[in-house]
């Protein structure tokens, strides 16, 4: 199977999850930017806040996750 083809069939198994997993970046970096205009930050506050997306990408699915498994 060639690259093209994998990452076509990978794309087609996982589209809902890729387009959550967009939107939340999205919204992530549009809410981060448009604070640090209005508070006009350091730089490297931005970028700390910006990494710090990933961490609370893993922390909201997990606990959506675990919200679920316990109803």
């Amino acid at each position: 199977m060639d690259a093209v083809a994998a990452v076509r069939d990978h794309v087609r198994e996982h589209r809902s999850g890729m387009a959550v997993d967009l939107a939340f970046a999205v919204v992530w970096v549009g809410v981060v930017t448009a604070l640090f205009d209005v508070l006009a930050g350091p730089t490297w506050a931005y970028h700390l806040t910006l990494a710090g997306g990933v961490l609370a990408y893993f922390g909201f699915f997990g606990s959506l996750e675990a919200a679920k498994a316990e109803s």
